[in-house]
């Protein structure tokens, strides 16, 4: 990690107290927070610089991020946090909201024509960021705390499994989480109480596998719980006292605490929560749902493109993807439709795997003979490294086919790309490639890797997530497979065809789902009849754009907009157009937005322009 990051580590915390000293006195209602972001404008801070006052409001901003939702810091590698989780009661959801308003305040006073390009940089990103976030505040996306890919029924485990485990210290911080479990699922209870009031639940079809899921979190035996895995193995130098005194303290906060919680939980879900969720699935069908929905979307495509717009661009893509389908399938000699070969491909067995060990080392051995191509399309490749494991057990079922859990440099965490290998017989072979060239490299791991090293930013832009530019990147990404010595094999080829078609019908069925009334069948039809992924795999992809409004809309959006640049810039370079160059300068400033992406390209072609004087 840099050496200014570590500082800026040490002393931030030191200088949230400084500025609390220095600051003016304020009303009695403002928060610490509130009073050390004004107090950054007051006259203790007029001589210095716009540089140190904009810095100063980054460094204080990430201390209270990383203060307010430790499984972030966790997951980041900020120090200090890893015994605590976010206080999710609605008293604190409420001050967080109006405390959004300190930084915005705090920002107005910094004159941006006084700093340098590379902090100007700094200052939109974090200006927009900003703006996002006090207009999402406005649509109470926390009286849905509960759904089959996200909530306190797995949340825990999956933070606990990020949390350090090299000393007692460590092992402490643990037991300090468990100890806070049942709270928060007392807070998630609190919130769907609250979300049932308001008329805000996640659609009934949806929720049909989170009873499992909670149940799965209920053991007679401790030791087998998700929750206490850290337990099962200590590090070589601990002292048999410390084991078995840490062991005998994880599992009576267990039976004690976690257990009862989730039965808790478990009780209240079914019996009270469940009857009361609502029959329709569309966003709009929410109190101020059509502005939740517009708003979805812009965030997450960091456009400003309508649901009708972005609808359109999908039956476009579908279109064209399929005539390229189509084509391959002719070549491959197969007789019959793309249903007919869709068919052929979800229930030919040479296509499966026999079991879950077989399907993770096919992607390990994928990932292996990527790697050493990564040189041939990059100038600048991450040092941190990644695996390849399974989604955990307890929540497989309803999870997608994979995703990425970022590591940390600091903590000396690996990346990992997790593979879904629920029902092997459901996940087909010509899938993989793709599927690893997205979620490991030159995909998420790369990218995130990439960003996370950044130099000389604050720290907020190595961690920034707009989706339209990571997961635009993870789709562009599996195209490049083909200039990567992959896709050798027909049907691997069609299987990328089949994941950017997927990420295409996302545009569809996204915006048809919510804004156009599609029902769920409709939607689940129109998937199956353009792709060739399997009928569970078509569910739970149709379950999740339900509940995540808006979100699976901006890979298709992103990758677009990447296209479109790298298309543009060698029109503009010809034979000056160096690939690795290109993708260094989409990497090199961590993820943005695409109109920043764009000028950032714009840019970068005019200046090599001038220096092949063209």
């Amino acid at each position: 990690m840099p050496a200014n990051s570590l500082r800026k580590d040490r002393l931030l915390v030191a200088a949230l107290l400084s500025m609390l000293a220095c600051a003016p006195v304020f009303a009695a209602e403002q928060t610490p927070f509130e009073r050390t972001m004004s107090g950054i404008t007051a006259a203790a801070f007029k001589d210095k610089s716009e540089h140190a006052k904009l810095w100063r409001v980054f460094d204080v901003y990430w201390a209270y991020k990383m203060h307010e939702y430790p499984e972030w810091a966790t997951s980041v590698g900020y120090p200090g946090q890893n015994g605590r989780w976010t206080d999710s009661s609605l008293a604190s959801i409420e001050r967080r909201k109006r405390e959004l308003n300190a930084p915005v305040q705090a920002l107005k006073s910094i004159d941006r024509t006084k700093l340098s390009k590379e902090d100007q940089l700094n200052y939109d990103l974090f200006k927009y960021s900003l703006k996002m976030s006090l207009e999402e505040s406005q649509f109470p996306n926390e009286l849905l705390p509960i759904n089959q890919l996200q909530g306190v029924q797995e949340s825990p485990a999956n933070t606990l499994v990020q949390n350090p485990q090299n000393t007692v210290k460590d092992y402490e911080d643990i037991l300090s989480r468990l100890r806070g479990i049942a709270a928060s699922i007392d807070q998630s209870i609190e919130l769907m109480r609250a979300g049932v009031k308001a008329g805000i639940t996640p659609p009934r079809v949806t929720l049909t596998e989170v009873p499992q899921q909670i149940k799965n979190q209920i053991v007679e035996d401790p030791m087998t719980s998700p929750l206490l895995e850290a337990f099962k193995k200590f590090p070589a130098d601990f002292s048999e006292a410390d084991r078995a005194r840490l062991k005998e303290s994880a599992t009576s906060i267990y039976t004690t605490s976690i257990k009862p919680g989730y039965q808790r939980l478990h009780k209240y879900f079914t019996e009270e929560y469940l009857p009361k969720t609502r029959e329709s699935l569309a966003l709009i069908d929410l109190p101020n749902g059509k502005a939740w929905y517009a708003f979805n979307l812009r965030q997450t495509t960091t456009t400003d493109l309508t649901a009708a717009e972005i609808h359109q661009r999908g039956l476009q893509e579908v279109k064209r993807l399929r005539a390229e389908m189509e084509k391959l399938i002719a070549e491959t000699g197969f007789k019959g439709n793309l249903q007919d070969f869709s068919k052929y491909l979800r229930t030919d067995p040479k296509f499966f795997y026999s079991n879950a060990q077989e399907l993770l080392t096919g992607y390990r051995d994928i990932a292996k003979r990527v790697d050493p191509q990564l040189m041939k399309q990059f100038g600048k490749l991450p040092r941190l490294q990644y695996g390849v494991e399974p989604i955990p057990a307890f929540n497989e079922k309803s999870q997608p086919t994979a995703y990425y859990r970022p590591g940390s440099l600091q903590y000396g965490r690996a990346g990992i790309f997790l593979a879904n290998t629920y029902n092997v017989g459901t996940r087909p072979k010509w899938e993989m490639e793709a599927l690893t060239l997205h979620e490991a490299v030159p995909g998420h791991h790369l990218q995130i890797a990439l960003s996370q090293e950044l130099e000389k930013v604050p720290d907020f832009r190595r961690h920034e997530g707009y989706t339209a530019f990571v997961e635009g990147w993870g789709l562009y990404a599996e195209s490049l497979g083909s200039d990567m010595d992959m896709y050798k094999d027909p049907y691997s080829k069609y299987g990328q065809l089949t994941y950017e078609m997927w990420r295409a019908i996302r545009l569809v069925l996204d915006t048809g789902i919510h804004s156009m009334g599609w029902t769920r069948q409709q939607a689940i039809d129109f998937f199956k009849e353009n792709s060739s992924k399997t009928e569970p795999d078509i569910a739970v992809e149709v379950d999740r754009y339900i509940v995540w409004p808006g979100q699976a809309t901006a890979y298709k959006v992103g990758q677009m907009k990447i296209k479109e640049l790298r298309q543009d810039a060698k029109k503009q370079l010809g034979d000056s157009f160096d690939v690795r160059a290109f993708h260094d300068v989409l990497l090199r400033s961590g993820a943005v937005p695409l109109d920043v992406l764009q000028t950032q390209v714009s840019e970068w072609v005019d200046t090599r322009r001038k220096q092949a004087k063209l």
